[in-house]
């Protein structure tokens, strides 16, 4: 018990001396284990920072892709529109006078002939002025032909007249030759032969002056005449015209063809000018195309044309380009060359494409659904593995309906994405699966 005590004093004292350089030892040690942690989160933060970020997956269902080609490129451009009768084709009836309407006899879609009635109206006033202009232009003829008649007898007079001043000229003058060779004879006096002289004088005036009043007689009935039948034509106009209105109460179709409009009904009161109905041949359509105004200023009169009625495609070629803007298109009519396919009707909707020019042996690939021609775009092009995609500038030139010229930044063979990647604009990878 003893010697247990007397070590564990010595221990007690042991314990007791300072150990001071211990101490130092065990701060520095803590203090390299502290620095050494640090710059470990530092270095390993550091490298989590450089790491670039994983790339999207796209469904490679849901992009569009397509591989660069050269060749020749058909430059198109398109444009909706619809079938519209053509000028020489279309015919629109308007009101000739006021009028009500009282019959239909036609409904829209009706297949109508030239003498087709569409409808009937009323106006007792045009059919009581249609009477009064038939009599008018019988009155004038009637006067016409008693002016005539009385015109004739007084030239008839006139004729007598001058007939038989001219036999006494005839016969005064035979006198005055005979009393001449009797006095040169000797037989009569010379004061018989002067009075014989005289007198066939006399009446060789008297005859000129028949002569010429005869004359100037035919010239005043001609006049007379002229004037009477101005006053019969300008009522037998008056009369056409009053029956012309009288007979467009009812309302024909005026050509062969379908019946497209008759915006009426019984009971109507319609005024001069007001349209009636619209009736055009099926056989002669036209399309009207609305062109983007940036793609219609290559568009040129005479260029062929296809237009697409969803039922069958026609031949056409372009026969006026609008020189106006509306809502940001250009309206381009298309005559048709082709033969109509069945349905083809006026308003029909339909798909225009017009051709531009054809450039040769050059690089081009589908159209991208963002981006202009003549500009820098940006698409995804397909690496090798065919996994992946880098985005890449693409310079482009003329663009077409359906592809558009490449002239810088991809090669012949190469695959891009033609699918909107607007959503992906701040990666330059992408990954397909």
């Amino acid at each position: 018990m003893e010697r247990n005590g007397i070590l564990s004093a010595l221990v007690e004292d042991i314990m007791d001396i300072a150990r001071p350089e211990l101490k130092a030892q065990k701060r520095r040690r803590r203090t390299i284990i502290v620095i050494l942690a640090v710059l470990g989160v530092a270095s390993v933060s550091f490298a989590v920072s450089r790491l670039k970020p994983a790339a999207p997956t796209v469904e490679r269902g849901t992009v569009w892709s397509d591989t660069v080609k050269r060749g020749p490129m058909l430059r198109q451009v398109r444009g909706l529109g619809t079938l519209v009768p053509s000028q020489e084709s279309l015919r629109q009836i308007p009101a000739e006078t006021e009028a009500t309407v009282v019959r239909i006899r036609m409904l829209p879609g009706s297949q109508v002939q030239s003498d087709s009635v569409l409808l009937e109206m009323s106006n007792p006033q045009t059919e009581q002025a249609a009477v009064d202009a038939d009599l008018q232009l019988k009155a004038a003829q009637a006067e016409y032909q008693s002016l005539r008649v009385k015109l004739e007898s007084d030239l008839m007079n006139q004729k007598a007249g001058a007939a038989t001043v001219h036999a006494d000229h005839a016969q005064a003058i035979r006198q005055a030759d005979t009393d001449k060779a009797l006095y040169g004879l000797g037989v009569i006096s010379g004061l018989a032969y002067k009075a014989s002289k005289e007198k066939g004088d006399e009446l060789t005036t008297r005859n000129d002056l028949e002569n010429q009043r005869l004359e100037s007689n035919q010239r005043a009935i001609e006049s007379q005449m002229a004037q009477e039948q101005a006053k019969v034509d300008q009522m037998r106009v008056l009369a056409q015209l009053k029956q012309k209105q009288l007979d467009a109460l009812k309302v024909r179709a005026g050509i062969n063809g379908i019946l497209v409009d008759l915006p009426l009904q019984v009971g109507q009161h319609v005024l001069p000018g007001t349209m009636l109905a619209k009736v055009v041949e099926p056989n002669h359509l036209m399309a009207s195309i609305k062109v983007a105004e940036t793609q219609a200023r290559d568009v040129q009169i005479g260029e062929p044309a296809s237009i697409d009625t969803h039922n069958g495609v026609i031949t056409g070629m372009v026969m006026r380009v609008d020189p106006g803007v509306q809502n940001g298109t250009v309206t381009v009519d298309v005559k048709l060359t082709g033969d109509l396919p069945k349905g083809a009707r006026p308003d029909l909707s339909v798909d225009g494409t017009i051709d531009l020019e054809r450039l040769d042996n050059v690089l081009y690939v589908g159209r991208p659904a963002l981006g202009q021609e003549n500009g820098t775009i940006s698409l995804f092009k397909l690496l090798p593995d065919g996994q992946n995609a880098v985005r890449v500038p693409v310079r482009v030139g003329r663009a077409s309906v359906n592809s558009i010229q490449v002239l810088e930044g991809l090669h012949e063979g190469d695959t891009v994405i033609l699918s909107d990647v607007s959503r992906w604009d701040n990666t330059d990878r992408i990954r397909l699966e």
